[in-house]
């Protein structure tokens, strides 16, 4: 019995999936069909050996394949291949065999050779699979370890992990995921002797393979991200291991301290926090000790020191400072931490935000006011948040003053959007109209500046956006002052893309303004000659017409399909759309 019938493998793949799966099909990579109770299973040969599934139960359909698409969740080419293989294997709709076909051995077939088979000829083929397939020798190696009469065998484990972890050299992309698959076999196997209460030796075995992966990653193109999940799961069995097994408190944290500070791939970090349950007093009291040591080696930086002061390790030990500062809920503690470095403006907000969510205002101004100063350059979240803070103490006019400032030295739309939120907090009467002239006032100028400049500008490099109307049009297009937007896009000109929204805001009123600014965005489009820039074209075609029909120009935009035809008769995709365009 199939799998999975013609229809459904139709329904389920996409074209491009079903036809590549139907050339992988005919072309005989579809090997070890093998099918059972509507389960059929089978290696299909791509760029490298896909497992692959097909499974119908009650109607549902199952399926899965190990390949980077079909992980994802996709029907595959693969499934189609395979699928395609389990319907060819098929009797006939008569229920007679087909003659015509080679009759494929069968799961049923398979178990009654088995069957027949003596204990010592069975151990011999299995002996011989596992020393063909890595995953299942390995799988049985371990478990041969876990129930060795002799007793438990952590050397064979380790040895597992090794040869799990071992890269020779480089896994590359199309090989991470076997890779990867192989580890989490072993990781299993470990948790399972967690279960069985092999926690001590869990503690071993965890730190050896994430020992061994640390040196492995290095030689792994992880662009899938595999190992952001292997990771989490060793450092979660390692401490479901440490909660039942209670290692000496002290020792487990010089060990964990030592690789927090080490690791370049934050093996075991957020220790304080994770192992808190474990550490007990005696083993926090240890932790912090190690931790205070390094962090009297870590000097001030101040505002004007180089970044390049900081390294990783400061990073890290900063990191585990601070999780012991939040320990403490004490705001001065973490304060103490982040001062630490004031090498640049951020810090001064962190420590100013940590006061305030603390209650204690005057502090955080005051290192509000502090990072303002100290740097030339104005951080936007600092000058934020000392604007709410003085509209907070209605010290509205030092709130508008720094508003302003921003605004003056970048006339963007975001910081006229940010001056109207301040103005109209000011009390008892907000002032947004004069705020708003003022702010449109300099823009005008600075618009201005910038067209003399562009004028005189001897060396004027194509790259360079010319001088043009653009913020203003942006303003008024947000404030929904459309008749102004076009005003100034009219006098000054703007971007294309604001040209196309203000035409958008013209249709319906005025819509001989806006076909003659669609006209002009097709050129540059039609520029781009791929298949989306036709669709796009096609689709303000469409939109031309729309308004020329009714402007009773019907005749008109005939003639103007016509040009644009003759002109891009050689993009042969755009021509064929603007056909179906001239049906419709």
């Amino acid at each position: 019995m199939a799998a999975i019938n013609l229809l459904q493998l139709k329904r389920l793949a996409t074209n491009r999936s079903f036809a590549r799966g139907e050339a992988y099909f005919k072309e005989g990579r579809v090997h070890s069909l093998a099918t059972y109770e509507g389960t059929c299973t089978a290696i299909v040969s791509g760029q490298d050996d896909y497992c692959v599934t097909l499974r119908s139960t009650k109607g549902e359909i199952e399926y899965s394949c190990d390949c980077p698409i079909g992980i994802e969740g996709e029907f595959c080419k693969h499934l189609v291949a395979v699928g395609l293989a389990s319907l060819d294997a098929e009797p006939e709709n008569n229920g007679k065999p087909n003659r015509k076909r080679k009759h494929t051995a069968s799961v049923d077939d398979l178990s009654a050779y088995l069957e027949r088979q003596d204990k010592e000829t069975l151990v011999a083929m299995l002996a011989r699979a596992a020393m063909e397939d890595r995953n299942l020798r390995d799988r049985l190696l371990l478990e041969a370890a876990q129930s060795n009469p002799a007793g438990f065998d952590l050397a064979a484990y380790r040895r597992s992990i090794a040869r799990a972890t071992r890269t020779n050299g480089l896994v590359d992309y199309h090989s991470a995921y076997d890779y990867t698959r192989r580890i989490l076999q072993v990781i299993e196997s470990i948790a399972a002797l967690l279960k069985d209460g092999h926690a001590p030796a869990v503690i071993e075995l965890t730190e050896y393979a994430l020992a061994q992966l640390e040196s492995a990653i290095g030689d792994m193109d992880d662009s899938d991200g595999y190992m952001s999940e292997i990771l989490p799961e060793l450092h979660d069995l390692h401490h479901r291991a440490c909660v039942d097994a209670r290692p000496e408190p002290r020792s487990l944290a010089r060990r964990l301290f030592e690789w927090e500070m080490k690791s370049d791939w934050e093996i075991f970090y957020g220790t304080a926090e994770t192992y808190a349950d474990v550490f007990g007093l005696e083993g926090l009291a240890e932790y912090r000790q190690l931790a205070e040591s390094e962090w009297a080696t870590v000097r001030q930086l101040n505002p004007g020191d180089r970044d390049d002061e900081r390294s990783s390790r400061r990073f890290r030990i900063t990191s585990v400072m601070k999780a012991l500062a939040k320990q403490s809920d004490d705001p001065e503690a973490l304060v103490e931490i982040k001062r630490r470095d004031l090498s640049n403006a951020y810090s001064f907000f962190q420590i100013a935000e940590i006061y305030r969510e603390a209650g204690q205002h005057d502090k955080a101004l005051d290192w509000a006011e502090q990072g303002l100063k100290s740097f030339s350059q104005r951080d936007s979240r600092l000058v934020e948040f000392l604007a709410r803070e003085y509209h907070r103490r209605a010290r509205y006019d030092d709130a508008m003053k720094l508003i302003w400032h921003v605004f003056f030295d970048a006339p963007f739309l975001k910081n006229y959007q940010d001056l109207k939120a301040h103005a109209v907090k000011v009390r008892p009467r907000p002032d947004w109209p004069a705020w708003r002239e003022k702010a449109l006032a300099h823009l005008r100028s600075v618009i201005e500046q910038e067209v003399r400049e562009e004028k005189t500008a001897k060396n004027h490099w194509h790259w360079v956006g010319h001088a043009d109307n653009s913020r203003l049009v942006e303003v008024f297009l947000w404030e929904r002052r459309h008749d102004e937007a076009w005003q100034e896009a009219s006098a000054g000109g703007c971007s294309s893309g604001l040209w196309l929204r203000v035409a958008a805001t013209r249709e319906e009123k005025y819509p001989a303004d806006a076909v003659p600014i669609y006209k002009e965005m097709i050129a540059p489009i039609l520029k781009q000659a791929n298949n989306a820039a036709y669709a796009e074209a096609v689709k303000l075609l469409l939109k031309i017409r729309e308004l020329m029909c009714r402007l009773d120009r019907v005749t008109d935009f005939e003639d103007y399909l016509v040009a644009i035809r003759v002109e891009y008769k050689r993009k042969r995709n755009f021509i064929k759309l603007l056909e179906k365009l001239h049906r419709s």
